[in-house]
């Protein structure tokens, strides 16, 4: 199992020059979980694309519908204390964070692209790069 972060769900399922690496992490390793917080982010992606005319509704409709099939079982709540604890000791995001928080209880890797992430918390998070050619 690992953790992943917002935008390795998109790159899954939103053509970009990292879709291919996603769909590597996927085959490599088919569990991936994440904080709830993920389905807030993605919608706010897919309404990016649906404003911008660049996916119909029904599109991103189907894309978060299979998102959340991906994801279905593995979708966490995390503390916020723990949260806020790696805010203050860090210059990432509370919603960043909560990423690392479930990485660290689940004692797994959190799988992103986010270079503030990987450099600030260097044991728990790796690259996507390095990921998939592990």
């Amino acid at each position: 199992m690992i953790v992943v972060d917002t935008n390795i769900i998109a790159y899954l399922y939103l053509e970009s020059g990292r879709s291919m690496q996603s769909e590597q992490a996927l085959k490599k390793d088919p569990q991936w979980a994440a904080p709830l917080l993920w389905r807030s982010e993605l919608r706010n992606v897919l309404a990016l694309y649906l404003r911008k005319d660049i996916l119909a509704l029904e599109a991103i409709q189907r894309i978060m519908s299979e998102a959340m099939l991906l994801m279905k079982g593995r979708e966490y709540e995390v503390a916020s204390l723990q949260v806020l604890e790696l805010v203050a000791s860090s210059s990432c995001s509370a919603y960043d964070c909560e990423f690392v928080a479930l990485a660290k209880n689940l004692g797994t890797p959190l799988v992103t692209v986010d270079k503030k992430i990987l450099r600030e918390f260097p044991t728990i998070a790796v690259s996507l790069d390095k990921f998939v050619t592990l």
